[in-house]
């Protein structure tokens, strides 16, 4: 199995309420031997919906005890009567379970088992209210009514003509999907991708899966060709197919895209596919060949792109010339009385290094201000806006997060909007409204966190930009790169045609602060210093030990000490999703300690009280991932629950759209890019080796504005502060820059 069950509520312990051996006759058989039992579904206690791993509660009989079952199933909900096929075990630590390797589901034929049924959320529309309104008013008949003679449903009191329908709607779907579960069981698709599955291709579903699974991979948030890959075989494909080899190859690219690279060489896309699909590197000439043929791959020299990869790369490289190829709108500006204004508006002395930053910026069309905290970023985009503001220049203020617009405008005092928002996607179209043909109408934009710009993000906004503007980006290159593919402001930075202006000094004021010191002598190779202000070590090398005191911390300690809300104000960070401190792990013990009594949303680990978090783009919900907000409200009856995210918007999710939504108290550092926090918990222990790098030290504690506790061992920050290695990204950004600019001179 490939997944762990949860710790079970108390009430739920194997101990109390399933003691097998005393089940009737029949029903037990020696551990290891395959047998069949079959009952109502009681309740579900955990499901992963990306493996379809479910650990449940079966009623065999009316008096016996429950029977714990566990296993990667279909689609399964409380109040289902079923028939699972597999054998019993003797787990170490949850006692007897039976171990599911097959299931059948059998229609309740009982008031109570359709009352159960229909009431667990199974059709959107019906929720435990009219479940039992509607066993009541047909008692054993209710399925039947609400298949074929839906018209009766609205004698039941609050079931109009419109909820009828929209009842008999669900139904039909919910026996449609149904049916594909038949065909996927013992395939190990969950029950949320059987959903999406049928959403995709409706009542052709089966019949697309038969002609090509490998289109799941392409279409189908979360099954990937490794899931595909798994349904294939077990129908018989053969292991040189040319889909499945085409298929191999898309993933080894789009695998690579999510690891930050825009291209493969042949060696690399060669060695991965080969290993991936288990066939000689040989049998690959052809099929890219004929993928180049068909407009699939591009190939440009020795390098192999996704065409959306490759336009996003040299759309955004011919973006930027064209921006810094159209004349500037000359500013009349005597520089140093404009200095010497501004001094005197912001009420300090400029820095040598901010002076020159404003002085580049005033005549600038595209530049680059970098530098850590505290280097007085803020006050140059400050004095640059009131300069050419005050010489009747429009300017826009944008970040690739809503976290990070929220942030600037808090420093500027002026509106900052999402990059997203700033180029209108439109759900109709599945596109942004902005372009070239439609752009942004300003005479400067001013972008933020420009570190988090990804390759393809980065071509839409480029794009959108009218010849004449002026572009100021603003970042620190220090920090992690961007999620997405590419090494944007890297990039630009490195190809030596655009100026770049970096802030080294840090202000007085800000090197008072623990964590901007510490950031600064991380960034050199240096120790932190550890202190009894802002900035604390507490040495934890054992994993369990180190997870106990940051749910203690989080939960109780810095609250108590510092009146800090453990919700709005502090933010849990691990280098990585797994192990025992990792985020996951510390997700689940938080919510334990701050929120335990919070309503669960069904089939997911979070619910009412919780801080959640999008983890991608919704553009139809205005959602965009790393949002961050806490759940509110659960409505059964209509199948949806609201979020209530920081900028205070509510936003409604039905309940098939809730696993874009994940717990937050605790977040990887890589999500956190762009957020600050009043304080921040970091897990940081030997077991991250992996993580374990100077610029995701730097990140993590550049987060915190006010405290900063590190849960761990020195041992791991010392590893972390001397590795300054880099992963490389597969990128040409900076040479496309380079040659363009070099054959614009020529011309």
């Amino acid at each position: 199995m490939n997944e762990t069950p949860r710790q079970y509520e108390e009430d739920d312990s194997p101990e109390r309420e399933c003691d097998l051996l005393a089940i009737s006759p029949g029903v037990y058989a020696p551990d290891g031997d395959q047998t069949t039992i079959e009952g109502v579904v009681d309740r579900i206690v955990y499901e992963n919906p990306e493996t379809g791993f479910f650990v449940g509660r079966l009623r065999v009989s009316e008096h016996a005890p429950l029977v714990s079952f566990v296993g990667d199933l279909m689609a399964i909900s409380p109040g289902e009567t079923v028939r699972l096929k597999g054998f019993w075990a003797d787990d170490k630590k949850f006692g007897k379970q039976f171990r599911v390797n097959g299931c059948e589901t059998i229609l309740p034929t009982s008031i109570q088992g359709i009352e159960k049924y229909l009431g667990s959320g199974i059709i959107p529309g019906i929720g435990p209210n009219y479940a039992k309104r509607l066993a009541n008013a047909f008692g054993v008949e209710t399925l039947k009514v609400i298949g074929e003679q839906p018209e009766r449903l609205r004698s039941v009191p609050g079931i109009g003509k419109k909820r009828a329908a929209q009842i008999r709607k669900a139904w039909d779907s919910h026996r449609n999907i149904q049916s594909i579960m038949l065909f996927l069981q013992g395939h190990g698709i969950s029950a949320n991708q059987a959903v999406r599955i049928y959403k995709q291709y409706g009542d052709a579903s089966v019949a697309q899966l038969r002609a090509n699974p490998y289109v799941l991979a392409r279409d189908i948030s979360g099954i990937g060709f490794l899931g595909a890959d798994r349904i294939a075989r077990q129908m018989g494909i053969a292991k040189d197919a040319p889909y499945r080899l085409k298929a191999g190859i898309l993933h080894a690219l789009n695998t690579a895209a999510a690891q930050g690279h825009v291209y493969c060489t042949g060696a690399q896309l060669r060695e991965t596919a080969s290993e991936l699909l288990g066939i000689p590197d040989a049998a690959f000439p052809e099929i890219l060949a004929d993928m180049m043929q068909h407009k699939e791959l591009v190939l440009e020299e020795d390098s192999w792109y996704l065409p959306t990869m490759y336009g996003a790369e040299s759309g955004c490289a011919a973006s930027i010339k064209r921006l810094l190829r159209a004349p500037l709108e000359q500013v009349p500006i005597k520089i140093e009385n404009a200095l010497q204004w501004v001094e005197k508006r912001v009420g300090l002395a400029l820095s040598p290094e901010q002076r020159e930053a404003i002085r580049v910026g005033v005549h600038a069309k595209v530049m680059v201000i970098t530098g850590g905290p505290g280097t007085g970023k803020t006050t140059v985009i400050n004095s640059l806006l009131a300069i050419l503001e005050k010489k009747g220049l429009a300017f826009l203020l944008a970040a690739p997060t809503g976290r990070a617009a929220k942030r600037m405008e808090a420093a500027t005092g002026c509106d900052a909007g999402t990059i997203h928002r700033l180029l209108e996607f439109s759900p109709k179209t599945g596109a942004f409204q902005r372009n070239e043909n439609n752009p942004i109408k300003t005479d400067l934009l001013v972008l933020d966190e420009a570190s988090m710009l990804d390759v393809q993000l980065a071509h839409a906004l480029f794009r959108a930009l009218e010849p004449g503007t002026r572009v100021i980006l603003v970042g620190d290159v220090d920090q992690l790169p961007s999620v997405g593919p590419g090494n944007v402001l890297l990039d630009i930075i490195a190809s030596g045609v655009v100026p770049v202006v970096r802030l080294k000094t840090v202000f007085r004021q800000a090197a008072q602060s623990g964590i901007i010191a510490n950031a600064h002598r991380i960034n050199k190779g240096e120790m932190p210093v550890f202190n009894e202000r802002d900035f604390f070590l507490i040495e934890r090398s054992d994993p369990q030990k180190a997870l106990e005191t940051i749910v203690e911390i989080v939960s109780e300690r810095l609250p108590a000490r510092f009146q800090l809300h453990p919700l709005r104000d502090i933010q849990a960070l691990a280098p990585m999703r797994r192990g025992q401190a990792g985020v996951e792990s510390i997700n689940q013990a938080l919510k334990a300690a701050i929120n335990a009594e919070g309503a669960l949303v069904p089939k997911r680990n979070f619910g009412v009280g919780d801080k959640v978090m999008q983890m991608k783009n919704n553009y139809e919900l205005d959602v965009y991932n790393g949002d961050l907000g806490v759940v509110t409200v659960i409505d059964e009856d209509a199948g949806e629950i609201e979020v209530c995210f920081e900028d205070d918007r509510r936003i409604i999710y039905a309940f098939d759209e809730t696993d874009e939504l994940v717990p937050a108290y605790c977040a990887t550092v890589h999500k956190s890019q762009g957020s600050e926090y009043p304080a921040v918990v970091l897990s940081f222990l030997p077991q991250h080796y992996m993580m374990l790098q100077r610029n995701v030290l730097y990140t993590a504690i550049t987060r915190g504005k006010k405290l900063v506790v590190i849960v761990g061992a020195a041992k791991a920050v010392a590893m972390a502060v001397h590795n300054s290695k880099l992963m490389e990204r597969n990128t040409k950004l900076a040479d496309r820059l380079r040659n363009a600019i070099s054959a614009s001179a020529r011309l």
